[in-house]
């Protein structure tokens, strides 16, 4: 203490002198870790606190939004054989460029002359129709006439048969006129005789009374006979007046017949030739279809038919052509259990394959090379596997998605749901919950659907 001595008492306590001390010291390497463990601790206390986008995971594939944008296959309507081949694989056609030549197959398409004989046949059917419509015009004057003829023969019999009637009444009248000076005369004569033989009269007297008497009952006989004539006479004009009806009646009525055979005619001729309108413009047109057009502008991508001479039925696939500038977008296939969480235009964060990326899943902002899209469609019925597909559209807002990608090509897609803190997402992913909304789909929908009514 004094420090009288060259030799330190603090030199010969030292630990390191001793090993039983050196090993109850804490080595240096332990506070570092210690140090370390517990910075992570804390750090991980306080990750913990750090808010975390809850989101659905989801894969699929590239596609169109509209399906005229998807590829299609190219179809023949009418069946062939392949004669040439305008285009090749992977060659850009425009719209209404003929991509093969075909020839008919059927045998009654093979006469080269066949539209030229078409048209002569619908002239002569024309002529037919126009000689039917002559013939029917001259029945119907015939029936025309015919009955104008009937109107007057009538009424010349009937005129007729009233003459007849008056003459049978004045011959009656005279007839009973000549009966009552019949009477007249006999009773004269039997007065006469009476007086004759009474020797009040002469003989000639009595011959003279027998006479007119005679004279008498002849008037009386000829007057029947002409009153019996005129009835026969009106009997013959009646019997007449009916059978000028009933033949006039019956020549109406073959002309009648005539003109139904005649406009049933015309009628068949009629459907012939809408027959043949029909066949000319099908040939034209079948004869447009021997070559086969694209539908849009695109790239021929598969030819499904080879060669020259191949054969080829209606409806059947020749190639596969895709669109030029088909609007892009995604299908990704969600769980049923996940997709009452998502609504239209919920954002959606996508990697495409092949395209190089890193994805935190709940820190989009940090991720890198994936690129964003909204919700556009959701099926109702599920498709492939218990899941339902959605459709992603571009997001304007948000970087565009690279020209390089191919239809098809597999996308993985993750749809950004809340934000809540990392702890809450680690106890709902141990607990197996689903995730928080604090909005309903279905109100958010609507407030899309307002937002973007323009586009629907």
């Amino acid at each position: 203490m004094l420090n009288i001595s060259k030799n330190k008492v603090q030199e010969l306590n030292k630990p390191d002198r001793f090993y039983s001390m050196k090993l109850l010291n804490t080595p240096k390497s332990g506070k570092i870790i210690a140090f370390w463990l517990i910075g992570i601790f804390a750090f991980l206390i306080i990750l913990m606190f750090f808010p975390w986008q809850q989101n659905i995971y989801a894969d699929g594939q590239v596609t169109a939004l509209t399906p005229q944008d998807r590829p299609q296959t190219v179809e023949s309507v009418i069946g062939g054989r392949i004669e040439h081949w305008h285009v090749r694989e992977g060659q850009f056609v425009n719209k209404g460029e003929v991509i093969i030549d075909i020839s008919d197959v059927k045998e009654k398409f093979f006469d080269p002359e066949l539209m030229s004989r078409l048209h002569e046949q619908l002239e002569a059917k024309s002529h037919a129709i126009e000689a039917y419509t002559n013939k029917i015009q001259a029945l119907e004057n015939q029936i025309n006439a015919l009955k104008n003829a009937n109107a007057l023969s009538l009424s010349k019999a009937k005129n007729k048969v009233r003459q007849v009637k008056l003459k049978v009444k004045s011959d009656s009248t005279d007839w009973q006129a000549e009966k009552m000076n019949y009477e007249v005369a006999k009773v004269q004569y039997d007065r006469q005789e009476s007086l004759y033989k009474q020797g009040l009269k002469s003989l000639t007297e009595l011959e003279q009374r027998k006479l007119k008497r005679q004279e008498s009952q002849a008037k009386l006989i000829s007057v029947e006979n002409k009153f019996y004539s005129s009835k026969n006479e009106l009997t013959n004009a009646l019997i007449e007046l009916n059978s000028i009806n009933a033949e006039y009646n019956d020549k109406i009525s073959k002309a009648i017949s005539d003109k139904s055979s005649a406009q049933s005619n015309l009628a068949d001729g009629q459907s012939e030739y809408a027959k043949l309108k029909n066949e000319i413009s099908n040939t034209e047109i079948r004869r447009k279809m021997y070559a086969v057009k694209a539908p849009q502008d695109g790239f021929i991508v598969l030819a499904l038919k080879q060669g020259i001479g191949e054969m080829i039925k209606e409806g059947e696939a020749i190639c596969t052509i895709m669109p030029a500038e088909p609007s892009m977008a995604v299908e990704l296939y969600v769980k049923a259990m996940d997709i009452p969480l998502i609504s239209r235009g919920r954002k959606v964060r996508m990697e495409f394959a092949g395209w190089p990326a890193m994805q935190f899943s709940g820190w989009p902002a940090v991720s890198v090379g994936t690129f964003g899209g909204e919700v556009d469609v959701i099926d109702y019925v599920n498709s492939k596997e218990g899941k339902y597909r959605i459709l992603v559209h571009p997001d304007k807002n948000d970087e565009p998605w690279p020209k390089q990608i191919r239809m098809g090509s597999g996308v993985k897609g993750w749809a950004m749901l809340d934000e809540v803190p990392i702890w809450f997402e680690l106890w709902r992913q141990l607990n197996g919950f689903p995730p928080s909304l604090k909005e309903s789909p279905y109100e958010k929908a609507e407030k899309y659907y307002e937002q973007n009514q323009h586009k629907y």
